[in-house]
């Protein structure tokens, strides 16, 4: 005969055994179910080095269709272009954040910006910039505005600026805001003074 507490300690044992065994086929299952996240393959640049500078962004809120300046303390190369690069990595971080006032598409990036003398500015989006922006004048006049601001406010001698994509031209951004040729940039800041709270 069997002692009573060992019948007792094998049965707790072995149910024991079916509850690690059901939760580990449950989640196992849970694994499964769950997408395997996205790989950034891009290459990573080499830091930036300068000395921090105190700039200011302009920084696009849907709620109320304004442009607002931003003061940030970023560090700045001494570079022209790079500058130009930078001041919009910092502008699309806020962008990009999920509490963003300006939402935009996930893997949205500036991909450079050419500074070409006489006076002319370069910046090239990538493909996920233009193809996942919302479609829609004012949103899209935001982004517009709010990037050439940016970079002129913080940039000397700049009077026009085009927006490739890809490096390539395009019409539109999301079917609204022309992106076919040059903005003129005293008209697109006089449009981005427009837009601040209180004007």
């Amino acid at each position: 005969m069997i002692p009573r507490h060992l019948v007792i300690a094998m049965a707790i044992l072995v149910a024991a055994a079916l509850g690690l065994s059901t939760y580990a086929w449950h989640m196992r299952k849970s694994v499964i179910r769950v997408p395997a996240a996205a790989v950034d393959t891009r290459p990573l640049g080499p830091p930036i080095t300068g000395p921090v500078e105190r700039v200011v962004l302009f920084v696009a809120h849907d709620e109320d269709g304004t442009l607002r300046p931003e003061s940030a303390q970023i560090p700045m190369p001494s570079g022209r272009q790079q500058r130009a690069e930078e001041l919009l990595q910092a502008l699309l971080s806020i962008y990009l954040d999920k509490t963003s006032p300006h939402v935009l598409g996930p893997g949205a990036e500036v991909r450079s910006v050419f500074l070409v003398d006489p006076g002319a500015a370069v910046i090239d989006l990538n493909s996920a910039f233009a193809d996942k922006h919302r479609s829609g004048a004012l949103v899209e006049e935001l982004t517009v505005a709010s990037l050439i601001h940016t970079v002129s406010a913080n940039t000397q001698g700049l009077l026009k600026v085009k927006i490739l994509v890809d490096g390539k031209e395009r019409d539109t951004l999301a079917g609204h805001a022309d992106l076919s040729s040059y903005y003129d940039v005293a008209a697109v800041n006089q449009l981005a003074t427009e837009l601040q709270p209180g004007q």
